[in-house]
C-alpha cells in the first residue's frame, strides 16, 4: 500500500535540488474512491483513464461530446461515458485531456458553472492556465499532472510495470490538499514509479512548447526532411536516404535515451563519432541557436499561442493545411513502402487508431 504523501515542508530532493517524489511519497487512497472524470479519450486521455483504473481508482469515467467518435472506443474499453456538463456535476476530480485550443470553451461552457464547490480540475499541460485563457473559479483546486511522454507511451510503459516521469504543479490550493491530490493522481498514472517532479505551470508550459518546436518535433523532423532531400537531390536512392536519415534515428535516440549522448557515442563507430563532433556544429550553428532564442521569446510573450489560436479558430484551418502539405512529402510514401517490408514494426506499434 502507498504511504502518506510527503508534507509541503518536507519535500524530497534529488542531487540537482529538484523536488522529486516516488510512489512511497504518494497516497493513492486519497483518490481511489473519488469520482474521477477524464475529459477526452485521445492519446493522453485513454492512458490516464486506463492507468488510473488499473491503479485501483474505482470510479473513472470519460466525458465526451455525444457525437464524438471516441465514445465507442471508450465504451469498448469498459468505461462509462458522459456528456461534459453532467460529468462536471458528478466529478470530484476532472482531468482536462483535450487539445489546447478546445479547453477554454469547454471550461466556460461546461465546467465553470457545473463543477462541485471544492472539486479539483487538473491539466496535462499548462498553456490555458499560464496564458490566462482560463481563469478558474477560486473555490477549485487547480493542479497539473503532465507525463513527460506521449499518451501511448504513458500507457505502454505502465503495462510493462514501469512508468513515465511526471511533472506536477499547483495553481490554486483551495482545499489545502491540492498537492497531495496531484501526487496521488500522478502516482495513479504511473509517474511515481519513475519520479514525479514539482514545477510551475509557467516552467512546464514554456519549456514544453520550446522543446516541441525547436528540438523534439519541429527540429528533428525538419532535420530529417532536409537530410533526405539533400541525398535524393544529389541522386541517391530514396530508400537509402530514408534509412540513413529517418529509420536509423530510432536506433540513435534509443542509445541516447538509455544513458545520454556519451552512451550513444560509445556505441557508434569512431568514424561516426568523429563526424558527430566535427560536423554537427556546422548544422546547428550560432545562427540556429539565435533562431531558437527567438522561438523561446515568441513562446514567453504569448505570440506563439496567439498565432496558433488565431490561425485555427475555424476547425483547425491552418493546422490542417500544414498537415496536408507535410503528408505529401515523398519521404512519407517511401517510408510507407519500406515499413511494409518490416512487419515487426507494426506488430509492436504504440499507436492503434482504432482503439486510442
Amino acid at each position: 500500500m502507498s504511504q502518506p504523501a510527503a508534507k509541503m515542508d518536507a519535500t524530497p530532493e534529488n542531487k540537482t535540488g529538484m523536488h522529486v517524489y516516488y510512489d512511497k511519497d504518494c497516497n493513492l487512497d486519497l483518490i481511489k474512491d473519488k469520482n474521477i472524470v477524464v475529459i477526452g479519450y485521445g492519446s493522453q486521455g485513454h492512458a490516464h483513464a486506463k492507468n488510473l483504473r488499473d491503479s485501483g481508482c474505482s470510479n473513472v469515467r470519460i466525458a465526451l461530446r455525444p457525437e464524438s467518435s471516441s465514445n465507442e472506443k471508450a465504451q469498448d474499453a469498459k468505461f462509462e461515458t458522459m456528456d461534459v456538463s453532467s460529468a462536471a456535476q458528478w466529478a470530484d476530480i476532472m482531468m482536462m485531456a483535450t487539445p489546447d485550443e478546445l479547453q477554454k470553451e469547454i471550461y466556460y461552457t461546461h465546467l465553470h458553472d457545473n463543477m462541485k464547490p471544492g472539486a479539483a480540475l487538473a491539466f496535462a499541460h499548462g498553456l490555458n492556465v499560464h496564458f490566462k485563457l482560463i481563469e478558474p473559479r477560486a473555490d477549485l483546486d487547480i493542479f497539473m499532472t503532465a507525463p513527460k511522454g506521449p499518451g501511448h507511451t504513458v500507457r505502454g510503459e505502465y503495462e510493462k510495470g514501469g512508468g513515465v516521469p511526471c511533472l506536477i504543479a499547483i495553481h490554486q490550493n483551495a482545499s489545502g490538499n491540492a498537492k497531495d491530490i496531484a501526487l496521488a493522481y500522478a502516482a495513479g498514472v504511473g509517474g511515481g514509479r519513475s519520479g514525479i517532479i514539482e514545477t510551475t505551470f509557467k516552467d512546464e508550459c514554456e519549456t514544453d512548447l520550446f522543446g516541441e518546436q525547436a528540438v523534439l518535433c519541429g527540429g528533428i523532423t525538419a532535420l530529417i526532411q532536409a537530410g533526405y532531400e539533400t541525398l535524393t537531390e544529389a541522386g541517391y536512392p530514396p530508400e537509402m536516404a530514408y534509412f540513413e536519415c529517418l529509420h536509423e534515428t530510432k536506433l540513435i535516440v534509443d542509445l541516447i535515451y538509455e544513458a545520454g549522448m556519451a552512451n550513444m557515442r560509445y556505441s557508434i563507430s569512431n568514424t561516426a563519432e568523429f563526424g558527430d563532433y566535427t560536423r554537427g556544429p556546422r548544422i546547428v550553428t550560432a545562427e540556429t541557436k539565435k533562431e531558437m532564442k527567438k522561438i523561446l521569446e515568441e513562446i514567453q510573450s504569448g505570440k506563439f499561442v496567439e498565432e496558433f489560436l488565431g490561425g485555427n479558430k475555424e476547425g483547425l484551418t491552418k493546422l490542417k493545411e500544414l498537415r496536408a502539405k507535410a503528408a505529401e512529402h515523398p519521404i512519407e510514401k517511401v517510408g510507407e513502402d519500406l515499413r511494409g517490408m518490416m512487419p515487426w514494426i507494426g506488430k509492436n506499434k504504440l499507436v492503434d487508431k482504432s482503439k486510442n
